[in-house]
């Protein structure tokens, strides 16, 4: 007879050695306000993720990387035939990024890792621990990049070609820093993928909850915009010839506050990149190129939101006297998650007696493009202020605790069920 894996009663992970890991990997990209700066697939993130690699074989696990860089630390099970348990999060971070945004979901799992070898357990299916290539996308402009391949949703040659700023292919950054494997970039058999990550937004925090028990992600739409107009001298130019590009791009702007803002608290609506040509102060700008975004859970209001964004930006555009260039980047339909993934994290924090509460992601995460091919769910703890892309950043070593056990509980039921 098989020996039957312990009961989870009394099996705690090591929340100071959680807390310890998270600010020692701080210190890779640390900046001077406190943050990190991890840009996906340079130097600093070659670091993180060397780091990463050594601590994971340091616990026997057995690490491969797909031909997007993707890492997959792997935990054998006592039966070798069972699809595994995924989880992770993402260590690349933003330009001026905090401490724990993708790194505790990371670290979190390593800890999970760490604590089974401590209690001396192997359960049943095996488990797979993912750090995902550019979940934030702040250096080639696509976000959830590596799992966006892993799932079919970029294709891997047209993810090659994306540049940075100074012209640098994803293919080339990663060759640069060793990450392009060998292992195809496409999803393998596996039975639930858990994610744990600090809310980034303030309802947990607002009202006083240990756990967001999360039960999907928003909808979004996403735009590039290139506004032509005509340089022209500044002081020479009078209103009646003039082809402002920036007043076209700040009208647009002030559209698309006034369409997130007239859907109440639900709605979302940003212009987050923005740049000016010539950028010269005594000229007037003859171009500007800008992204926008509109999020919101029901996909339905998105698709209003969009309707109502296109027609007018040209409108605004018309009457300014310069050209739009208006595309749509990607459209993200609001994703559920696995009831029974998401039963498994409400039963852990329920045992464990933290205060929950239901909540839908306003972020994008790995997570959405890994349900459309595995059962997933998400956990997520509060954060100060619910401010994050930030680099103040910040939460209590007893949150990333609590989101650490209940990932821990969620991972360890799911790996030991009876099939």
């Amino acid at each position: 007879m098989p020996q039957t894996a312990p009961s989870q009663t009394n099996q705690r992970i090591d929340g100071k050695r959680l807390w310890d890991s998270l600010m020692s990997f701080a210190e890779i990209g640390a900046t001077p306000k406190g943050g990190v700066r991890r840009l996906t697939l340079t130097d600093v993130d070659k670091r993180g993720r060397d780091r990463f690699k050594a601590e994971c074989e340091a616990l026997g696990l057995t690490v491969r990387v797909d031909e997007i860089g993707n890492m997959f630390a792997r935990r054998p099970g006592r039966d070798p035939n069972r699809a595994p348990v995924l989880f992770g999060s993402h260590l690349d971070s933003q330009p001026s990024g905090g401490k724990f945004d993708g790194a505790l979901g990371v670290l979190a799992g390593l800890e999970v890792m760490r604590s089974l070898n401590d209690l001396g357990i192997t359960t049943e299916a095996p488990l797979e621990l993912i750090n995902w290539t550019d979940e934030e996308g702040s250096r080639f402009g696509h976000s959830l990049m590596g799992s966006g391949v892993w799932t079919g949703v970029y294709a891997l040659d047209k993810v090659y070609g994306l540049t940075d700023l100074e012209g640098t292919t994803v293919a080339t950054a990663l060759d640069e820093i060793g990450y392009r494997g060998s292992e195809r970039a496409t999803p393998f058999a596996a039975d639930a993928y858990f994610e744990l990550h600090i809310e980034q937004g303030p309802f947990l925090e607002r009202e006083d909850k240990q756990i967001g028990i999360v039960t999907g992600a928003q909808a979004q739409v996403w735009y590039d915009l290139v506004v032509t107009g005509q340089d022209s001298h500044a002081g020479t130019t009078p209103p009646s010839t003039r082809k402002d590009a920036l007043v076209c791009a700040a009208r647009i702007i002030d559209l698309v506050d006034r369409i997130m803002r007239a859907r109440g608290e639900d709605g979302r609506g940003t212009v987050g990149q923005l740049q000016v040509f010539p950028n010269s102060r005594n000229v007037v700008p003859g171009e500007v190129r800008f992204s926008a975004e509109f999020r919101h859970p029901s996909a339905d209001e998105v698709t209003r939101m969009d309707e109502a964004f296109q027609p007018e930006a040209r409108r605004l555009a018309e009457a300014c006297g310069v050209q739009l260039g208006l595309s749509v980047l990607f459209r993200i339909p609001a994703q559920p998650f696995d009831p029974s993934c998401v039963d498994l994290v409400r039963q852990g924090a329920q045992k464990l007696g933290y205060a929950t509460r239901e909540i839908v992601s306003g972020a994008g995460h790995d997570a959405v493009y890994v349900a459309r091919h595995v059962p997933t769910a998400m956990i997520f703890t509060p954060c100060k202020d619910g401010l994050s892309h930030n680099e103040a950043e910040s939460i209590k070593p007893e949150e990333a605790e609590a989101g650490c056990q209940v990932l821990f509980e969620a991972v360890v039921a799911r790996a030991n069920r009876s099939l």
